[in-house]
């Protein structure tokens, strides 16, 4: 796995220059930050969905790009390995100040742990804001074609999305 995370490191390299220092302490940094360093020595294919999420994830900050773009990487995850990973990017945004773009489509999370959102129907933008400003049933319907009720999530004060049903 040390391997792949390695692979971050890939637009720092010159032809024929080197690993560095520099380069094996980014790795390790990377491993560290997402909670995989245990796990260097073993091979990717038997690693578990979340814990191969954490590991691509380490390979981006290998790079050290204050600038993560993340296409849906809850996609396949059981709901505890989603909301860690979730954990894992609000982490590295507000404690190491990287901006992350994330591509999500479960609304809930969206709104929990997002803090600018782009609200988007065959590649146009439809709203954007913060969730409590522009997340309401209309943009539910607008964008999704699902009635839907809009109510405070208890424990986050973000909104939560409770759909009705198609129109």
């Amino acid at each position: 796995m040390f391997d792949l995370v390695a692979r971050g490191r890939y637009p720092h390299q010159r032809l024929f220059s080197r690993w560095r220092e520099e380069d094996q302490q980014a790795v390790e940094d990377a491993m560290r930050a997402t909670g995989v360093a245990e796990l260097a020595e073993q091979a990717v294919d038997t690693l578990s969905g979340g814990q191969r999420q954490r590991v691509w994830i380490a390979m981006v900050l290998a790079q050290q790009t204050p600038l993560l773009l993340l296409d849906e990487p809850t996609t396949w995850l059981d709901i505890t390995h989603q909301i860690e990973l979730l954990e894992l990017m609000r982490q590295l945004n507000r404690e190491r100040g990287h901006t992350l773009v994330v591509v999500l489509h479960d609304l809930n999370h969206a709104c929990r742990y997002a803090t600018h959102l782009i609200a988007m129907r065959g590649g146009k933008v439809i709203a954007e804001g913060a969730p409590k400003d522009i997340v309401t049933p209309q943009l539910i319907e607008e964008v999704y074609d699902l009635k839907c009720m809009i109510i405070d999530d208890p424990v986050s004060h973000t909104p939560l999305v409770v759909p009705l049903g198609k129109p």
